[in-house]
């Protein structure tokens, strides 16, 4: 399969600006991405300037900039400004949504057997604490979200949908939209966990019908470490209760009361990283100017092809399943664990990661996984580096009787 969504000469602008790229193969970007040059130079600047002439001093001078980073994170999912804030990471943004709304005993929480552990930890505390009953919808032996086991499984004590987007040990994405027509029929709340998802494919929160979606800048937005944001519908911020709050999240406080912010940053604090922030707004402004559709056609055609190859490869054993498969790609070589894997991949200069049980248990156990390779693509990814990939797992495979 020739992929052919940008010209050779794009992919190597964007391999000339991106200086990771020159000394190794990067195949972690459900990990972290390697940021353009541009986000690294970008929060390395205002730090220098924090430096020299005071932080708050610099927020001042930038404070234009800082604000235009919810200005683009809006453009990218399709928001109003007054629906983004921002955070230190997806965990952070998913635990304000989660945790602001107001469980009782008996509500229940619909979710998917592809759920992030964080994410199951929140359900199980609100189980503990509340008494709420948890459900899971399996996929079928396709490996995709069943619709129809979902509509089964609604009732009037159904308080909350959560979703995973797209899971951290698999390839498979799953129907949001179709989910949030589910969820707006009833009606009942809906929170996406998009932390794989922005940066790899468009977002539009108009056309999930989401509530609450929460985000990290690390992985395929190219950002930094430490950023990430959470949006939340403006209907429905009346409806959480911000779980900290400081002079940020007020319009007006006395000794006796205090009047709560009238736009998402309620869900923020003050004290944040401005450089961090900057850079985030950075890599946003960077692949909304290259085009997030063509972003996930480069990075469906790279997955394709590398499935492809590890898939005709004897004594390998690829795990991804569903219609709709994204950048992610899984899979076990046969007598060798994936940790002995990643590390013999590191000697070639070659990144990958270790999907572990204990990051999706309900799917890892269902399917009786203990761990998986994890090598996951990103658009600045080539075809040569996939070839070059797939010599050395031949290289790993163990040589037959």
């Amino acid at each position: 399969m020739e992929v052919t969504t940008f010209s050779e000469q794009e992919i190597q602008q964007f391999r000339a600006e991106t200086r990771g790229t020159a000394g190794r193969i990067h195949f972690n970007n459900a990990g972290a991405s390697l940021p353009p040059d541009v986000v690294v130079e970008t929060v390395i600047s205002y730090l220098q300037e924090e430096a020299l002439y005071g932080g708050y001093e610099t927020e001042d001078k930038y404070n234009g900039q800082l604000e235009a980073v919810y200005e683009s994170i809006a453009r990218l999912i399709n928001a109003g400004k007054d629906e983004v804030a921002l955070v230190e990471n997806a965990s952070f943004a998913w635990g304000l949504a989660f945790n602001g709304i107001a469980f009782e005993k008996g509500d229940v929480i619909i979710t998917s057997e592809m759920e992030y552990a964080t994410n199951l930890l929140g359900f199980l505390n609100a189980k503990k604490k509340h008494g709420v009953e948890i459900r899971v919808v399996p996929n079928d032996d396709s490996g995709n979200f069943s619709l129809r086991a979902l509509e089964a499984v609604i009732s009037p004590q159904t308080k909350l949908i959560a979703i995973t987007h797209i899971p951290s040990n698999a390839g498979n994405v799953l129907p949001i939209a179709e989910i949030g027509k589910i969820a707006r029929k009833h009606p009942i709340l809906y929170l996406v966990d998009a932390c794989q998802t922005a940066g790899q494919m468009p977002i539009d929160v108009k056309e999930i019908s989401c509530d609450m979606l929460s985000v990290t800048g690390r992985k395929f937005l190219r950002g930094p470490r430490g950023t990430g944001f959470l949006y939340v519908r403006r209907d429905v911020q009346d409806r959480l209760n911000p779980i900290f709050m400081d002079g940020h999240s007020v319009e007006v406080i006395s000794q006796d009361d205090f009047s709560i912010r009238k736009d998402a940053r309620r869900f923020e604090l003050y004290e944040k990283n401005r450089a961090l922030t900057l850079g985030l707004g950075k890599a946003v402004d960077y692949v909304l100017n290259i085009g997030v559709d063509r972003v996930w056609q480069r990075i469906q055609q790279l997955a394709f092809l590398l499935r492809q190859q590890l898939g005709g490869m004897e004594g390998i054993t690829v795990h991804d399943g569903g219609y709709l498969q994204c950048g992610i790609v899984t899979f076990s070589v046969n007598g060798k664990e994936p940790s002995f894997v990643k590390e013999k991949l590191a000697e070639k200069q070659i990144n990958v990661s270790v999907g572990k049980a204990g990051s999706t248990p309900i799917y890892m156990d269902k399917h009786h996984l203990s761990s998986t390779v994890r090598a996951s693509l990103h658009y600045y990814n080539t075809e040569e580096e996939i070839r070059v990939f797939c010599a050395a797992i031949i290289a790993i495979v163990p040589a037959r009787n």
